[in-house]
């Protein structure tokens, strides 16, 4: 591979979310910014929705991360499950010994007395469910009964669902428009500006171990920009390749013309443009 050739300790453009890549983008600090206001506001339900490959799970780990000391979490990565299937999720989450023979009353008491006990231990409890599109209606409408439990002054369980833009959809359905009155915090995260590109590819490479000159100029930056219309992920996939491509000519920089060939190889790029 590349590694020795540019001096890396690491890949720096892999596409599995790592907190220690993380750059800090306008629309994630506005995203997170809005999860930990609403969080202290004590709400029940936040929405947080984007285009695949915006970085929606790399942004329920920073917030999992920036939850105040004592917080208890619960992240459920799957939530294409059955309602009652859920339940047992979120007790395995909050530690729970509870049996998949228990009924549905009682499986749900067990779930409220360990809520009550963190509540009265000034416990804050949050549920972060990622790919939140794939829940069924039923386990949406399930989802809300469990906001139902609450003290006189506070929610017992805050919630915050992470989906793509076809979240919004479903939960326009008539059967879940509770739920969706309930969601008072929400964002839209979009994708990377052309200004933040550059910064973005440089820290990447700094992380991994790069100490040399810039890879990437000022006209491959734009035409990464153009290619991956600012998705994190696909930025990620278009860096690697064009290295890939430095790398099989025995050079150090990445030019437009690397670019083009890397968006032509990969699905879902826009044409890079003839910088």
């Amino acid at each position: 591979m590349y590694l020795d050739h540019f001096g890396l300790s690491e890949l720096p453009f892999g596409i599995t979310p790592d907190t220690s890549y993380t750059v800090i983008t306008r629309s994630h600090q506005e995203a997170l910014n809005t999860l930990l206001v609403a969080l202290n506001s004590g709400e029940g339900f936040i929405k947080i929705t984007g285009e695949v490959g915006t970085g929606k799970t790399l942004l329920c780990r920073r917030l999992l991360q920036a939850l105040p000391e004592g917080s208890v979490s619960a992240y459920l990565p799957n939530p294409y499950l059955a309602p009652r299937t859920l339940q047992l999720a979120l007790a395995e989450e909050l530690g729970l010994a509870v049996s998949a023979e228990s009924d549905d009353y009682h499986l749900l008491q067990s779930i409220n007395r360990a809520l009550l006990a963190h509540a009265a231990a000034d416990r804050q409890v949050v549920v972060c469910i990622d790919e939140a599109q794939a829940m069924p209606l039923e386990t949406l409408e399930s989802l809300r009964l469990l906001s139902n439990l609450e003290t006189e002054k506070r929610k017992l369980l805050q919630i915050v669902l992470f989906g793509q833009p076809e979240l919004d959809r479903k939960l326009a359905e008539p059967s879940v428009r509770q739920l969706l009155q309930r969601i008072a915090f929400h964002y839209r995260i979009g994708g990377l500006a052309r200004e933040e590109i550059a910064n973005y590819l440089a820290h990447r490479l700094r992380v991994a171990g790069y100490r040399g000159e810039d890879v990437f100029g000022s006209s491959a930056v734009r035409c990464l920009h153009k290619a991956s219309r600012g998705t994190p992920r696909l930025l990620n996939i278009l860096a690697h390749k064009s290295l890939l491509a430095v790398f099989g000519e025995g050079k150090h920089a990445v030019r437009p013309g690397h670019v083009r060939r890397a968006a032509a190889d990969t699905e879902g790029a826009a044409a890079a443009g003839w910088w």
